[in-house]
């Protein structure tokens, strides 16, 4: 178990939290919920005691062993990926690295055989002769194969690392697993992999997440940050969602009943307070109106954009024909004769763990990158708008927000520039503020007041959920919904995906395509998903006896 007991944390004069206090106990998985900047990813670093408290303390039950996932990529670089997961038990990995010193000792004494017969007893009890192969379990749930097992951190992408680092927070079943944004980098498999873990953990675990649907699946509480307090809800983000609406709605009506007895007690008093037969009636009424009190609706801390995807104009029937389309980058086929034909109803949703091929075959289909083979045409009355998974290049300037987005925009006027900036959350003097200087958030939501002012019939978007909050993937997602014309995407959002996409396609290891008109969940129950894990279980399997 750990608590947070009378915890207040200052920055200057602000108070990040104040006086909260809340309890996390065994068997359970809390989410931490809140608006960007309330303080969630403080609070798990407050927990964790990578930072003090200005008062109050933070109690862990004697003994109990509390893990963290690291945000530092670059930590264990001159490390082996394996040992970097052991890593993740300290007190596991101190012993294995002094028996490999005892035992390495070319004159073994009496008092090194004694001490190693201390460790390895020690070793045992902590299930040691299993930490390789449970490590190796770990890193293949998340997707990191066999043949990285062995190489140093320094030689894996950033993607890699992340989950490599993941797998070390979970190593070794601590009795308190911290998590701060552990879908962030994964793709969806190996998100289904961790939520399948995390529902048969046993111990207690705390996770920040922007994922609606990791949280649903995952939690059986949610504990919401909003103004320096924390409220704890039993059930998942959804039963938050209810209950919090709920309490709002409930809270309306009764200020609601309240105000209209202040109306009627004023009315009274007002009517007979000169009336000496009803001067009695007046000053009881005044007594009542007195005690009446409203209840105080702070308005919440969280803030939603509204993302609206309009069409100039009508998509025809021909909107976009793939015909083999092949792609080798580095000596590796990415791509390998890709041919489909996008109907005018198509919500197409790339899925699977290749996030390169999904990414250069957007590149090419918004002519950033010239296939190997094959060709691919849209119809005459498409229009496109893209939206990249690295914006960097759009960003090297020195323009303002509100002078970058008139540069896109077919209307110059400011007003009219402004007012879709105003959607996304951009109010006032932030129109003048650099785009060169903007957080990743900030840069998404630019991005996406980029495709609305647009007018196109076909989006692309690839990863546009990364750096945004709950709130504006949720708007994004109502967006997309929404929205009348074609669209070809990826997301690690399970909920995006499921929501929006009307049909599935996934490009294989190989380079070859599944193509499934379905949702993502149907998708995932279907024929062809079984075949695809029987086949690649299979070849790995074949690899592996090799």
């Amino acid at each position: 178990m750990i608590s947070a007991n009378n915890v207040t944390l200052r920055v200057g004069k602000k108070a990040l939290f104040e006086d909260v206090n809340i309890k996390f106990t065994e068997g359970n998985c809390y989410g931490i919920i809140g608006a960007n900047g309330a303080g969630k990813s403080t609070f798990l670093k407050i927990l964790s005691g990578q930072l003090e408290t200005t008062n109050g303390e933070v109690v862990i039950t004697p003994g109990q062993r509390l893990s963290f996932l690291e945000q530092d990529h670059f930590k264990y670089d001159s490390f082996p990926v394996l040992d970097t997961v052991i890593m993740g038990n300290a007190r596991l990995y101190e012993i294995m690295k002094e028996k490999d010193a005892i035992y390495a000792k070319p004159d073994f004494s009496d008092e090194d055989g004694i001490r190693a017969s201390e460790l390895e007893g020690e070793f045992a009890e902590m299930n040691g002769w299993e930490a390789e192969s449970d490590a190796e379990s770990l890193l293949n749930g998340l997707g990191i194969d066999t043949e990285l097992h062995h190489k140093l951190m320094s030689e894996l992408t950033g993607a890699e690392k992340v989950k490599v680092l993941l797998a070390r927070a979970l190593f070794g079943s601590p009795d308190i697993l911290l998590l701060d944004e552990p879908t962030n980098h994964l793709d969806l498999d190996a998100i289904g992999w961790l939520e399948e873990f995390l529902i048969n953990f046993e111990n207690t675990v705390i996770v920040v997440s922007h994922d609606r649907y990791f949280l649903n699946k995952v939690c059986t509480h949610i504990a919401d940050i909003d103004y320096g307090k924390i409220t704890l809800y039993a059930g998942n983000y959804d039963f938050w969602y209810e209950s919090s609406q709920l309490m709002i709605r409930q809270m309306k009506e009764a200020n609601k009943k309240k105000e209209e007895k202040i109306k009627e007690l004023k009315e009274f008093i007002s009517r007979f307070s000169a009336n000496a037969s009803k001067s009695k009636q007046a000053t009881s009424r005044k007594r009542a109106l007195e005690k009446i009190e409203l209840d105080n609706m702070r308005p919440s801390s969280r803030k939603y954009p509204y993302i609206d995807f309009r069409p100039d104009r009508e998509i025809g029937n021909e909107v976009l024909t793939v015909d083999g389309i092949t792609k080798t980058l580095n000596g590796e086929k990415i791509l390998d004769h890709l041919s489909f034909v996008v109907q005018h109803d198509d919500k197409i949703a790339f899925v699977g763990g290749n996030e390169l091929a999904k990414t250069v075959l957007f590149q090419i289909l918004t002519g950033e990158m010239d296939p190997d083979e094959g060709s691919f045409k849209w119809g005459v009355t498409t229009s496109q708008a893209y939206f990249p998974k690295d914006n960097t290049k759009e960003f090297d300037n020195d323009l303002t927000i509100s002078d970058w987005l008139t540069g896109y925009s077919p209307v110059k006027d400011v007003t009219y520039v402004r007012g879709f900036l105003g959607r996304m959350l951009f109010a006032g003097e932030d129109g003048i503020k650099k785009v060169k200087i903007l957080s990743g958030g900030e840069k998404v939501r630019c991005m996406l007041s980029k495709m609305m002012i647009s007018g196109a019939n076909c989006l692309i978007f690839d990863e546009p959920t990364n750096h945004l909050d709950m709130e504006s993937i949720t708007a994004l997602n109502e967006g997309m919904i929404r929205f009348p014309g074609v669209e070809l995407f990826a997301c690690r959002d399970h909920q995006v995906v499921e929501t929006t996409a009307n049909r599935i396609m996934e490009i294989l290891p190989d380079g070859s395509l599944i193509d499934k008109r379905s949702t993502y969940d149907e998708y995932l129950d279907s024929d062809e998903m079984a075949r695809k894990r029987t086949v690649y279980s299979t070849t790995e399997d074949d690899e592996t006896d090799d």
